[in-house]
């Protein structure tokens, strides 16, 4: 699961999120990734996001899952109208699942933007270097390719 914010506390925005991730039912969170201050991504002017990854154990149904992602997302002030890669209080973006392969609908897995996204990437590689993403390779072997867009790792 990438996390991301970028208006307000972004780190402690994050930081909630991730724990908000970690009860879910029948759910674990079993690493959560050093956090990251990463320039934005897109056209939009807009303050430096905060990006982590979050690796989870779960028993509950892909769908179950996504809309219970979708309800952390409500609760931390996500708005429903956004500006595409615009500001935002909280980014949930599901990132795999096992190796369930989506394509269409509101849910692509894995999600398409991975091999070209170092604030998705750099932080993946922290907990999952060796994960095989399903149709696009090895976590460790992507990151190496993708450049590195001014990304800081916070303390």
């Amino acid at each position: 699961m990438g996390l991301g914010s970028n208006i307000g506390d972004a780190a402690q925005q994050v930081r909630r999120a991730a724990h908000a991730l970690s009860e879910f039912p029948s759910t674990r969170l079993i690493a959560l990734s050093p956090l990251y201050r990463s320039v934005p991504y897109g056209p939009v002017e807009q303050p430096d996001f905060i990006n982590a990854v979050a690796a989870l154990l779960t028993r509950q149904s892909l769908d179950a899952f996504f809309a219970d992602m979708r309800a952390v997302e409500r609760a931390l002030g996500r708005t429903p109208a956004r500006e595409r890669w615009g500001p935002r209080e909280i980014d949930l973006d599901l990132l795999a699942f096992g190796t369930e392969m989506r394509h269409g609908g509101e849910l692509v897995l894995p999600h398409a933007g991975i091999p070209e996204r170092d604030f998705v990437l750099y932080p993946l590689c922290d907990v999952a270097p060796e994960l095989q993403l399903p149709g696009m390779g090895v976590v460790r072997q992507l990151a190496a390719r993708v450049p590195d867009r001014g990304m800081r790792r916070l303390t």
